[in-house]
C-alpha cells in the first residue's frame, strides 16, 4: 500500500525523513532523538511508528504535559527512555512589565535573529514579567552567552530545572457545525463567524496558517486533524469530518482553542 496517498504532497519530505530515522533505528539499534516537532509532524511519526512496532517504540516529550513542541525518541523496544534522554534545556529571565510590554513573537524573533533554527526551540511562555523558553540542549550555551536583548529591554537567562517549568493550560472546545465544502475559506467563516468575503482576504494576506505553514489558496482543501490558525483570532482544529447531509453539506467537527 502506498503510505504516500494518505498525506498531501508538501508532507512526503518529513515522510521519508521519518521512514529513514526509522530505518536507521532498526539497523544499528540506537536511539533517535529528532528535534522538535510540532503537533502535524507528531501525528504523523506516530501514523508511521505508533505502537504496533514489534521491535520499535516511539516517545514524545517537551517539557511538560501541556507543551505542544515536543522532541521524539525512535528507540529499540528494551531501551530505556528518561527525561533526560530527550535532551532539553530550560532557560528563564524576568523583565519588568511596568515599562515594556513583550509577546510571543518577540522572543521567537530575538531567538531566531541568533541564527538559531525554529526547529531547535520548543514551547515558549511569556507574561507576568517572566520569559520561559524549552531549547534543544546542544544550543543552551550559546543563547546564554548571546541573548542579552529582547524588543530594546536588556535581559538575562539562566538555565533552571524543567520542574519549574510553567504549564500552559490549552482547553479545546469542541462543537458540530455543517458547511457548504471543506475548502480553506468556508471552514474560516464557519469557525470564527465571519464573511466568505472576509475570510478569503485573510488568506490572501497570508493571515492563515494550516498546520503551522502559510496558505494563500482560498479553495484549499482541508483534511480531518489540520490544525488552523487566523492572525489575531487564535487557533482551531478540525477534528473530524463526520460525512455529507442529503443536500450534500459537510458535517463536520471543529474545536477552537480557549
Amino acid at each position: 500500500m502506498d503510505i504516500y496517498q494518505h498525506f498531501r504532497k508538501e508532507e512526503h519530505g518529513f515522510i521519508d525523513q521519518v521512514l529513514s530515522w526509522k530505518e536507521q533505528v532498526e539497523r544499528t539499534f540506537i536511539p533517535k532523538l529528532t528535534d522538535f516537532l510540532d503537533p502535524r509532524e507528531q501525528q504523523i511519526i506516530e501514523m508511521l511508528i505508533g505502537t504496533a512496532q514489534d521491535d520499535l517504540k516511539l516517545s514524545l516529550f517537551g517539557g511538560g504535559n501541556q507543551n505542544e513542541r515536543k522532541r521524539a525518541i525512535i528507540a529499540p523496544f528494551y531501551e530505556e527512555i528518561t527525561q533526560e534522554s530527550y535532551q532539553l534545556s530550560l532557560l528563564q529571565a524576568n523583565y519588568h512589565e511596568k515599562f515594556i510590554s513583550l509577546e510571543h513573537r518577540d522572543v521567537m524573533g530575538a531567538f531566531l535573529s541568533l541564527g538559531i533554527k525554529r526547529k531547535k526551540l520548543g514551547d515558549i511562555f511569556v507574561g507576568d514579567g517572566k520569559i520561559q523558553i524549552v531549547v534543544a540542549e546542544e544550543i543552551s550555551t550559546y543563547v546564554l552567552t548571546n541573548l542579552h536583548s529582547i524588543k530594546k529591554a536588556n535581559i538575562t537567562f539562566e538555565e533552571i530545572l524543567l520542574d519549574h517549568l510553567i504549564q500552559m493550560k490549552n482547553e479545546w472546545i469542541e462543537s458540530e457545525k455543517t458547511i457548504s465544502s471543506l475548502r480553506l475559506d468556508a471552514v474560516l467563516k464557519e469557525i470564527y463567524r465571519i464573511s466568505r468575503k472576509d475570510s478569503a482576504e485573510f488568506i490572501k494576506k497570508q493571515f492563515v496558517k494550516v498546520n503551522y505553514k502559510v496558505v494563500e489558496e482560498v479553495n484549499f482543501q482541508l483534511q480531518e486533524g489540520d490544525l488552523i490558525s487566523l492572525r489575531g483570532k487564535g487557533r482551531s482544529k478540525l477534528v473530524k469530518v463526520n460525512g455529507q447531509t442529503k443536500k450534500n453539506k459537510w458535517k463536520i467537527t471543529i474545536a477552537i482553542l480557549n
